[in-house]
């Protein structure tokens, strides 16, 4: 065990500072293929290793106004902010909408859910003796369960939503 979690620790390490060269190649038909190994009409691409390393450093010292920022084109489509708010109060009025929605299948999931289980799975022998039939009632419980957790989170995540909105 120590020794797979020594080889696994080494692996880590050295894979973090794994940098292989890229090559692009693009065929006849217009198919773009990347490689890291070198073909006949293929191209070497520059990269910086460390261009994907997101560093607290860089972002820190990375301030919007040293940012390069595209400025909006002006044909670009403005809304005024009395539209806004009109489409936001929208957005709004349907959240709030699924949310009382969501609220009410949560409260019809846990009806099922107690019906549920006030009535277990039984089946009946052929000599008429009656036996519970755990493993169907525990699927059947497990998929009410599903339900109301479902719900619930729908909920959670519609509250989230409404409240960034405020």
């Amino acid at each position: 065990m120590k020794k797979h979690l020594f080889l696994s620790l080494i692996a880590i390490t050295l894979s973090s500072h794994a940098f292989a060269e890229i090559y692009k190649r693009v065929d006849a038909d217009g198919r773009v293929t990347y490689s890291n190994i070198k073909s006949k009409g293929s191209t070497r691409l520059e990269l910086d290793p460390d261009a994907s390393a997101v560093s607290s450093e860089r972002s820190k010292s990375a301030s919007p106004t040293t940012a390069k920022r595209t400025p909006t084109p002006e044909s670009f489509p403005r809304v005024d902010a009395n539209t806004q708010n009109q489409r936001d109060g929208k957005r709004r009025e349907i959240l709030q909408n699924e949310l009382e929605a969501e609220k009410a299948a949560l409260e019809d999931a846990k009806k099922a859910y107690a019906e549920g289980e006030s009535n277990p799975e039984v089946y009946k022998t052929a000599s008429g003796k009656t036996f519970r039939n755990v493993p169907k009632f525990e699927e059947k419980m497990n998929a009410l369960q599903a339900t109301v957790d479902n719900h619930k989170k729908n909920i959670e995540l519609l509250q989230k939503e409404l409240d960034s909105l405020h």
